[in-house]
C-alpha cells in the first residue's frame, strides 16, 4: 500500500474528499433553509394567507433585538391591509393596479415594507432622527443654503407650504426630512431624497403641489416610526409613475 493509504483502495486523500463532500451537502442545505426564513412563500393568492409550512421553510427563531424588543421569523402574515389595489387580469399572477388614490395604494414604486411601528433609535437607545429645534448641536452648515423659510414647489409649479424645520439622523450627521408646513397649518415630512434646492425654493418632482395635503402624517409631531417612514418614502415613490396619467405612458 501507498504512503497515507488504509486500506489497498481507501487513503487519507479519499477520505477528506468525501468529508469536503458531505460539509459542502451540509452547508447547502443550511443556506437554502436560512434564505427561505424570511419573503417565502408568496402570499396564497386564493386565501390572502402567508404558507410558512414545508420544506425548505425552517422552523421559527426568535430574535433578540438590541433594543429589546424580539423579532420572530418565519411567522404567518396576513395580506397587507393598506394595499388598495386590485388584479388587472383573472389570472394569478397579474399585475395590480391601483383603486382609490394610487398614491397611496402601496402597489409599484409606491410599494412599502411592514416594518416595525416604532422610532429606530441609535447606540444608546435615543430616538435616532430629530427635528433641529430639538438637537441644538446640530445645525446647517455655514456654506450650505439653509432651506428653512423657502416654498416648496410640486411638479406642477403650485407652492405647496414653507420648510419650517430639517429632521437630521444623529448617529450618520444626515438631513432625512424637511419638515414643511402647508397652508392650513398641517406639516408634512418630504425625504430629502426627492427634494431639488433652487436659490429661492425648494422643488419637487415627484408629486404636485396639490398632493401633498395626502402625504402620510406621524402620530409624534417630533418623532417617525419606521413603518411611518416606509409610508412616506413611498407616498412620494408612487407619485414617480402616478402623480399624472401621463406618467404611465410610453415614453415614444
Amino acid at each position: 500500500m501507498g504512503t497515507g493509504a488504509i486500506t489497498s483502495y481507501v487513503d487519507v486523500a479519499q477520505l477528506v474528499l468525501y468529508a469536503f463532500w458531505a460539509f459542502f451537502a451540509g452547508l447547502v442545505y443550511y443556506l437554502v433553509r436560512e434564505n427561505h426564513r424570511e419573503g417565502y412563500p408568496d402570499m396564497d393568492s386564493g386565501t390572502g394567507r402567508g404558507v410558512i409550512t414545508g420544506w425548505p421553510v425552517p422552523d421559527a427563531k426568535t430574535y433578540k433585538l438590541a433594543d429589546g424588543h424580539e423579532h420572530v421569523v418565519p411567522k404567518a402574515e396576513p395580506s397587507q391591509a393598506d394595499i388598495a389595489a386590485e388584479p388587472a387580469h383573472a389570472w394569478t399572477g397579474a399585475p395590480l393596479v391601483p383603486t382609490g388614490n394610487p398614491l397611496l395604494a402601496g402597489v409599484g414604486p409606491g410599494s412599502w415594507t411592514e416594518r416595525a411601528d416604532r422610532v429606530d433609535t441609535d447606540g444608546d437607545g435615543g430616538v435616532r432622527i430629530l427635528p433641529l429645534r430639538l438637537v441644538p448641536d446640530f445645525d446647517v452648515a455655514h456654506q450650505d443654503r439653509d432651506p428653512r423659510g423657502l416654498p416648496v414647489v410640486g411638479a406642477d409649479g403650485v407652492e405647496a407650504g414653507t420648510v419650517v424645520d430639517l429632521w437630521v439622523d444623529t448617529p450618520e450627521n444626515l438631513f432625512r426630512y424637511l419638515e414643511v408646513e402647508l397652508p392650513g397649518g398641517a406639516r408634512k415630512l418630504l425625504p430629502i431624497n426627492f427634494v431639488n434646492f433652487k436659490r429661492d425654493a425648494v422643488k419637487v418632482k415627484a408629486i404636485l403641489g396639490s398632493q401633498f395635503a395626502d402625504v402620510p402624517t406621524t402620530k409624534h409631531p417630533e418623532q417617525v416610526t419606521m413603518l411611518e417612514e416606509e409610508k412616506i418614502c413611498a407616498y412620494y415613490g408612487a407619485g414617480t409613475l402616478y402623480a399624472e396619467p401621463s406618467r404611465q405612458e410610453p415614453l415614444l
